[in-house]
């Protein structure tokens, strides 16, 4: 028999296998933002204006990573750099107005998506399964140190 954690660890396996709910065929015309432009765009949205330093420590990657994404993302009109708000010497990033339209579609076609995955579960059922990744992420935060905002 195998350990509940053995049981975790495969679902987490085929989660990671379907993470990319656009595979079930719910996106919207014209919304084609990949993974991780999705990820530092809400992850921008969340924070605020950020520099590349904060997003480096915020995801654990390397400057010249976050450069070419950034410089991508600024370059589709997705990001602008603005001067620190704060008064500080770095430039920040933050997202314009149309960053902010087409991460609002993506989120809305992942949350039509998972809808399709969920319809046949109760809405406690949708509220405890949220609560579990609210409480499995958060755990992984506190043990790697990258919270992400929440509200």
């Amino acid at each position: 028999m195998t350990s509940p954690t053995h049981q975790v660890a495969l679902e987490f396996l085929v989660f990671g296998r379907h993470r990319d709910f656009s595979q079930v065929g719910n996106r919207p015309e014209g919304s084609q933002l990949e993974r991780s432009a999705y990820i530092l765009l809400s992850r921008v949205e969340a924070q605020g204006p950020m520099s590349i330093g904060q997003l480096s420590d915020a995801f654990g990657l390397d400057v010249s990573t976050l450069n070419r994404q950034t410089a991508a993302l600024t370059g589709a009109g997705l990001l602008e750099r603005i001067p620190d708000p704060d008064g500080g010497m770095a430039r920040k990033f933050r997202l314009t107005e149309e960053g902010r339209r087409r991460l609002g579609e993506e989120r809305t076609a992942h949350v039509r998506a998972l809808d399709l995955v969920m319809a046949d579960w109760s809405e406690a059922d949708v509220l405890g399964f949220a609560d579990y990744l609210r409480r499995f992420n958060t755990s992984i935060e506190g043990i790697d140190g990258r919270p992400w905002p929440r509200p």
